[in-house]
């Protein structure tokens, strides 16, 4: 139903102009559209997508909407218009009555029809009008500009009905030090303090936001930056696009602690010892904010993003923080609503809270819980079947960028899409749906990223629920951007740039680590890798950047600077950056030139410059390839190899998850995750028979490359093996906390686990793999 609605939204958008003689409804150049809009309270966002929609309209069709036309648009709410309704089937109207930011579109005796269940419905359904015209919702931000048309109709009886899936879906801006940040307000708005993200940014953020069907905003938070609500008409802008805003796991009661507990707040920021302090800075803000579009996080950690102060042991956390929540909900209960439980509040497990928040809070049950990631894409928990049943629900914070331990990835967005559709997918399928954002850092380079995440939370059943979904949406994606003919070529391409960055994220080729205290783990050495994985490599990269640059010449000249931002850049960036460490890598052991090297480190700098003139300059400083300045970055110092290079590998055998020769259970399901794209979702009490010759006799190897995923129930990830039929080996790959065998695993992707086997030649060998738990994904076997 929501692809036979989006197509007739894309109708709707064409025909607003004129009603031709059979009814339809069409939009053209040289015709104006009469907008009728009965509402019988002034509801800002509607007219502001009002106002986008007319925007689009000129730059496709070349025309002003004006008042002086016969085709009519008729825009209301749900309760308000009863002729209106009338003309409506119940049915429509009782799930629009059920779903709250709703909307239908539908033409109706020469006329377009958009009801909204509620004022944001109203909005979307207004810009699915300029989704059907062709305008992307990153006309703006990627300069997208759309295709000019003459006419676009939609047929008489068109109808669409759409709702979301998922009640508050948003982005978190996030480390914007080195990017957005200078971008704002040195480039976009002069006229704005130092260190200021202003109402003219945010406008444009939010544009994009109500684009892409979101309604949830936590803004920028970092010391650098000054805090949102001291910003003048940073709030009223929020109001404008109908944005809820919220702030992150360590900013209670919608104040940024980092950058304003020094600005406000008396003494340490300490709620063991100086709680009448803590508690009138929160007051303050909650005060102020009474009567707002708000989402009001509970508990509390440090002023930035580490423990809270004044209670040392969990248990003494916890004992504070079911304190603190009572304090927060009277807040709450005092100031906004006496009926606490209708204000929205989200309280997050991030990190150290996690283990909190396991030994037993008196949480109560209308509070949301949002959960989160492990930070490099991998959910730490899923809700268990009573947390399923509380009021409040279950949300999610989700990584698509993040500064810290065991590596920042702050430049280039590499996160697999078919890692954040299992994982997002996962949750939804266990009750979360109340809240998702997603931390995004700058905005951009994760467009894709960003849209994808936003179209789940929309719509949870847009993508059909195996590889060849995800690669339709992505060829649609980039079909809408630069057109159909190069579609599946730019969609082959994608796959290969995430399957390289999940193999190892540019960001992570230096072989560093950051914020550790042996100094060993900063200097740039070797990847664990022989000469013919690293020229292996190369050639992939070289390979892949040469489709990028054959294919540019296909791309009409007014999609060039946008595919840069959305293709180009991102995919020969993360080229050059890996050439720059494998070229280096080998002249270490005087295996290749350092000038190749040097000439990669080159091109980064280059590019990056480019991006600072693209668009008339409109971009200078918002692409940085040196986040935190790490050496990872720097041009790489000619130094000899201390270590030899890793011998090259002689495996007998290298079987993919979906080189299996039969199972016994549910299918397995594949996503195109994995070192070769073939990685494979085993449902528990599944098993999957493999089957290898080998050369000769002797003891076998067996490398088991598993997602490393954490426990989708209770505590434990297990897998059994079995080898010729004999006993099975229970093997679990379930990490704790930051260990090392974690800090690997998200830097590789995966989780090893060996095993050892004598055969004999010439024999045929069977490997049995059995799923113990829900969330075992396997990826390869290595046999050697």
């Amino acid at each position: 139903m929501n692809t036979l609605l989006r197509r007739l939204i894309f109708l709707l958008l064409l025909c607003t102009t004129i009603v031709a003689a059979k009814g339809d409804i069409l939009f053209q150049n040289g015709k104006g559209v009469k907008v009728l809009l009965e509402l019988n309270t002034e509801e800002e966002v509607i007219k502001t997508a009002l106002d986008i929609f007319k925007n689009d309209y000129k730059s496709v069709f070349d025309w002003n909407i004006d008042n002086n036309q016969q085709t009519i648009i008729r825009v209301s709410l749900i309760g308000v218009s009863k002729e209106l309704e009338q003309q409506v089937q119940i049915s429509d109207l009782n799930l629009l009555r059920n779903n709250p930011e709703g909307f239908l579109i539908q033409v109706i005796d020469n006329e377009l029809i958009i009801l909204g269940s509620d004022k944001r419905g109203a909005a979307y359904g207004i810009l699915e009008l300029s989704r059907l015209i062709g305008v992307s919702p990153w006309v703006w931000w990627a300069d997208s500009t759309p295709e000019k048309l003459k006419k676009y109709s939609l047929p008489r009886g068109y109808k669409l009905l759409d709702y979301p899936s998922v009640a508050h879906r948003g982005i978190f801006l996030n480390d914007e030090d080195f990017a957005l940040l200078p971008w704002s307000y040195l480039t976009y708005e002069k006229e704005s303090k130092s260190g200021e993200i202003g109402p003219r940014t945010h406008e444009r953020i939010f544009e994009l936001l109500l684009r892409l069907r979101a309604n949830t905003f936590w803004p920028a938070m970092h010391e650098c930056t000054i805090a949102f609500y001291l910003t003048p008409k940073n709030k009223e802008i929020a109001d404008k696009y109908g944005i809820y805003i919220g702030t992150s796991h360590c900013e209670p009661m919608m104040r940024n602690t980092n950058a304003e507990w020094k600005l406000a707040g008396q003494g340490p920021y300490d709620y063991v010892n100086n709680r009448e302090s803590v508690v009138k800075f929160w007051e303050e803000r909650v005060r102020e904010l009474a009567g707002s579009d708000n989402i009001y996080t509970l508990g509390i950690r440090g002023v930035h993003d580490s423990k809270m102060l004044g209670a040392n042991t969990l248990e003494e956390q916890r004992v504070a923080i079911n304190n603190i929540i009572k304090d927060q909900r009277k807040l709450i209960t005092d100031l906004v609503n006496p009926k606490v439980e209708d204000v929205s509040q989200v309280f997050i497990p991030y990190k150290e809270v996690l283990d909190v928040y396991k030994l037993g809070l008196d949480l109560p049950d209308d509070v949301t819980l949002v959960w989160c990631d492990d930070n490099y894409g991998y959910i730490r928990h899923f809700p268990t079947e009573k947390e399923q049943k509380r009021i409040g629900g279950s949300g999610m914070y989700y990584h698509a960028s993040y500064w810290g331990r065991p590596h920042d990835y702050l430049w280039l967005s590499t996160n697999h899409p078919a890692l954040i559709y299992t994982q997002m997918k996962t949750a939804y399928d266990r009750g979360v749906n109340n809240i998702w954002v997603l931390n995004v850092g700058d905005i951009k380079p994760a467009e894709f990223t960003i849209e994808l995440f936003l179209d789940m939370a929309w719509n949870i059943n847009k993508i059909e629920d195996n590889k060849s979904g995800l690669d339709r949406y992505t060829q649609n994606w980039y079909g809408r951007e630069f057109g159909k003919k190069s579609s599946k070529e730019l969609t082959e391409i994608t796959n290969e740039f995430y399957r390289l960055a999940y193999i190892r994220k540019p960001e992570f080729m230096g072989n560093t680590y950051t914020e550790d205290k042996n100094p060993v783990t900063k200097q740039v050495k070797d990847m664990p890798w022989s000469e013919n994985r690293i020229r292996q490599r190369i050639e992939d990269y070289q390979s892949l950047e040469q489709r990028v640059k054959k294919i540019y010449n296909s791309i009409l000249p007014a999609k060039r600077n946008s595919f840069f931002q959305l293709v180009e850049y991102p995919v020969r960036a993360s080229a050059a950056m890996n050439l720059k460490h494998m070229y280096a890598q080998l002249a270490r052991h005087d295996k290749e030139s350092w000038d190749k090297s040097d000439a990669a480190f080159d091109q980064i700098v280059q590019m990056t410059n480019q991006y600072d003139t693209i668009s008339n300059g409109k971009w200078q400083r918002m692409m940085n390839y040196k986040p935190r300045n790490l050496e990872v970055f720097h041009r790489v110092p000619r130094e000899k190899a201390v270590q030899p290079l890793k011998t090259n590998e002689s495996y007998i055998r290298i079987l993919d998850g979906l080189d299996f020769k039969k199972f016994t259970g549910v299918a397995p399901k594949s996503y195109g995750l994995g070192y070769n794209s073939k990685a494979i979702h085993i449902a528990k009490n599944t098993e999957v028979l493999y089957e290898i010759k080998p050369t000769s006799s002797g003891e076998l190897n067996f490398d088991f490359a598993l997602a490393p995923n954490h426990p989708v129930e209770g505590n434990k990830l297990r897998f059994a093996v079995s080898i010729n039929d004999g006993d099975a080996k229970i093997m679990e790959i379930q990490t704790v906390g930051r260990s090392d065998e974690w800090k690997e695993n998200v830097l590789t992707n995966r989780a090893l686990r060996t095993l050892k086997f004598p055969v004999e030649s010439s024999k045929k060998i069977t490997v049995k793999v059995k799923a113990l738990d829900e969330g075992i994904v396997l990826d390869q076997i290595m046999v050697y």
